[in-house]
């Protein structure tokens, strides 16, 4: 009986190890198998991507996105490109940093689309709000050039604008005496005069302790900018209708260092009228 026992145990293990022996070649087939797939699937997507097919052969294979002010075609005038290049030999991001280089753009991303084979080129402008002198020290003296600003007082040099074609025109506000310690102002400032109703068409800040706007209302003094600037613009509001009441050809300017006590100085410096503004 024990030798019966003995040999079935002993034939069991022979299945057994017969078994796994062939589970495992059967598991080395498979990987084998999925090595292979996964080489071939590689190769054929290496290949199908160095095709012909996947070649940027003309610039009408880029397109622009983002931009107001600019053309897209002086966007692309901007990007050298040599043609016919592959898709994926293009450095997007070099390019991207040479256009950003341009102080027209203040941001630049390009990505690239395979159906059909092409770059997508989304731009941020850096637009473009005033004109203005921009001050400067220079060693021990000042240098002075014109250039414009833009919403965030950044100052961007004349020419930037003027060799590429525009789709908008160029702002026209002015601003006079303008240097690096109102850059800190300008953001508040301008984001103010944008809402306000009163056309402004020049801003002289060459007196720090009394900026002067020029309006359709005439001359207008504030003092001193300050967290009342809000305040005075809405007073000026206010006084719209003063032309129905008043020659304002006779008056020198409106005086708004007080918002809460708005004078009309005459041009005789002595005369100067108290006016409700309610």
């Amino acid at each position: 009986m024990t030798n019966s026992i003995g040999a079935v145990s002993q034939s069991d293990l022979a299945n057994r190890r017969k078994t796994l022996r062939r589970q495992r070649r059967f598991k080395l087939v498979i990987i084998i198998w999925q090595i292979l797939a996964v080489s071939g699937l590689a190769s054929g997507l290496l290949w199908s991507i160095t095709q012909p097919i996947w070649l940027i052969t003309k610039q009408e294979q880029l397109t622009v996105e983002g931009n107001q002010l600019l053309s897209d075609r002086a966007i692309l005038s901007l990007i050298t490109l040599d043609y016919p290049q592959s898709l994926w030999g293009i450095q997007t991001q070099i390019l991207a940093q040479n256009l950003e280089s341009h102080n027209p753009i203040a941001k630049a991303k390009i990505s690239r689309h395979l159906f059909p084979p092409s770059l997508r080129i989304e731009i941020t402008e850096r637009r473009p709000v005033a004109i203005t002198q921009f001050k400067s020290k220079v060693g021990t003296g000042n240098s002075q050039k014109m250039g414009w600003l833009d919403a965030y007082g950044n100052w961007i040099p004349l020419e930037s604008f003027s060799a590429l074609e525009r789709t908008e025109s160029l702002p026209t506000l002015k601003v006079i005496g303008f240097s690096e310690q109102y850059r800190q102002y300008w953001h508040p400032l301008y984001q103010s005069l944008s809402r306000s109703p009163v056309k402004v068409f020049e801003i002289n800040w060459e007196d720090p302790g009394n900026l002067i706007l020029t309006t359709e209302l005439g001359l207008v003094h504030l003092g001193q900018y300050s967290s009342r600037f809000n305040e005075q613009l809405n007073v000026l509001d206010r006084m719209r209708e003063l032309p129905n009441k008043i020659d304002i050809r006779r008056m020198a300017y409106i005086d708004l260092k007080n918002p809460e006590s708005p004078l009309i100085q005459l041009p005789n410096k002595s005369r100067a009228i108290k006016i409700q503004s309610n």
